[in-house]
């Protein structure tokens, strides 16, 4: 390697991860050029530690070695610079050890070893290290000292690995029981007396704490703490904006930092002394937070929050595929038009149903509607003024009919109501009330009235002599009944009453 190409290549990768780890190492490495001649010297590499170490910077010495050796001491630096020329001349290890004055302006001792390498140009290089000896004393009475903090890495790092493992393998639906197991896992660890994770509505002025573990003795709060409104908590607000701006870690290392107020006064009531909040991401959007309290007073780790960081990475991690599951589960049985359910989601209810007529004798019915000419509505207002009026009769069918009922589009203009629980008086008048809502509902496109009526048929299980095991009998007869009521004029219901016209 010649002297200028060795300058480029450390210039040109000045950013590089070489570079970044070299910046890690204690010791000042080093790459020394010495010319053939012996007029000229300079470090084609010296790591950043010697601006730290002697206050001389590295971009200095890589024009010159000169200001390095003006900081040795004047009674050594005679027998520095022969020992490099006998070290360049036998082509031999070079070690020495001499005084360096260092930043603060006096004198330490300083040893080094290189590795001198003949270059073609007839100059020598050296690639070596060098270290101030008491730094090294000190360094082995720092490491000491760290081994337990080894031990407590080891540890984390072991825990991290299996919480990870759990949530790789989390099984569809059992995320709840997995954060709960994460909160204890963690808790225990670092030996706090609650870890829980808190909910944010999507504005922000409500949070709800979906999850919390709490160590033995201590009272739980999560059924305190359920959607519980932020607008009263003026420092806490501010704490929230800077969780979901600047993606801050909060920390309250004694509750009387905060300042006199609601939030004081609840943490207060809790017996809580310090705390620990952690933003939770979920695709790049704050949704909450997870957190740990302490209930005493206690020293707290100088990377806690890094630590907790990790912990809710982790956590967000498993929250966004868990959601992302959600999605796709919801979108396989939703239909995406009406967003009511479909087919898909329909028959394992209605098996359902069936199984508790069966056992339990429950009341269950169905009801089929049609929109009555909708093949004239879309050929008179096109296919997307049709599709517009599909919507508003989803919404109709939502809006008079029960949570507990399945509504779901069977198809085209086709849709289905499952009623359980309810006798057959019950279910003809919510039906007929849906009947009234479509005839007097404006199904308006570009300011355009469309009329729109819609017919219904309506089976019991009551009507059939057995519950059948597929619903298919059923859903037979209430498509049978609902061509009756087209047959019968539309804009009416047929049942086992006959044709009823509301």
């Amino acid at each position: 390697m010649t002297e200028q190409a060795g300058k480029r290549q450390w210039c040109a990768n000045t950013d590089s991860p070489l570079r970044k780890l070299v910046s890690a190492i204690p010791d000042v490495l080093s790459t020394y050029w010495l010319s053939a001649d012996g007029e000229a010297h300079r470090f084609l590499f010296i790591s950043e530690q010697v601006q730290s170490l002697l206050g001389i910077a590295p971009d200095i010495l890589r024009e010159s070695a000169d200001a390095l050796f003006a900081a040795v001491h004047p009674d050594d630096v005679s027998a520095v610079r022969a020992s490099i020329v006998e070290s360049a001349a036998a082509l031999t290890p070079w070690e020495y050890q001499a005084r360096v004055k260092v930043k603060a302006g006096h004198y330490e001792w300083f040893e080094a070893h290189a590795v001198p390498e003949r270059q073609g140009d007839g100059s020598t290089i050296w690639h070596g290290q060098y270290h101030n000896i008491q730094c090294y004393k000190d360094l082995e009475h720092t490491l000491r000292e760290r081994e337990a903090e080894s031990a407590f890495q080891a540890d984390f790092q072991k825990l991290i690995a299996n919480l990870s493992t759990q949530f790789i393998n989390l099984g569809f639906g059992t995320i709840d029981q997995c954060v709960t197991e994460l909160l204890k896992t963690i808790g225990s660890f670092f030996e706090v007396d609650r870890a829980y994770l808190y909910e944010f509505s999507p504005d922000y002025r409500v949070m709800d704490n979906t999850h919390e573990w709490c160590s033995a003795d201590v009272q739980p709060l999560i059924d305190d703490q359920r959607n519980v409104p932020t607008d009263d908590f003026e420092w806490w607000k501010c704490k929230i904006n800077e969780m979901v701006s600047g993606n801050r870690v909060i920390f309250v290392e004694e509750i009387e930092q905060i300042p006199i107020g609601p939030e004081r006064t609840m943490l207060e009531e809790q017996g809580v002394c310090s705390m620990f909040c952690v933003p939770v991401r979920v695709r790049g959007v704050v949704t909450g937070f997870f957190g740990v309290d302490s209930i005493r007073k206690r020293a707290w780790r100088e990377d806690q929050a890094d630590l907790l960081i990790i912990v809710s990475s982790l956590l967000s991690g498993a929250l966004e595929r868990n959601r992302l599951e959600s999605e796709l589960l919801n979108q396989s049985i939703r239909d995406p038009l009406t967003k009511l359910h479909n087919r898909r989601y329909l028959m394992p209810r209605l098996h359902e149903m069936l199984s508790r007529a069966s056992r339990y004798g429950e009341p269950f019915a169905l009801a089929m509607f049609d929109l009555d000419r909708f093949k004239q509505i879309n050929d008179s207002i096109g296919h997307l003024g049709g599709d517009n009026c599909l919507r508003h009769f989803a919404d109709i069918l939502l809006e008079q009919t029960r949570e507990a009922d399945v509504v779901a589009r069977f198809g085209g203009e086709e849709f289905v109501v499952a009623f359980s629980g309810i006798s057959p008086a019950g279910v003809r008048r919510i039906v007929g009330r849906i009947l009234c809502a479509v005839r007097n509902h404006d199904f308006v496109l570009e300011g355009q009235v469309v009329p729109l009526t819609v017919s219904a048929g309506v089976a019991d299980i009551s009507e059939l002599d057995v519950v059948p095991t597929w619903p298919d009998p059923l859903i037979r007869l209430a498509d049978d009944r609902l061509y009756a009521a087209k047959q019968a004029g539309r804009d009416c219901l047929v049942d086992v009453l006959g044709v009823s016209r509301i």
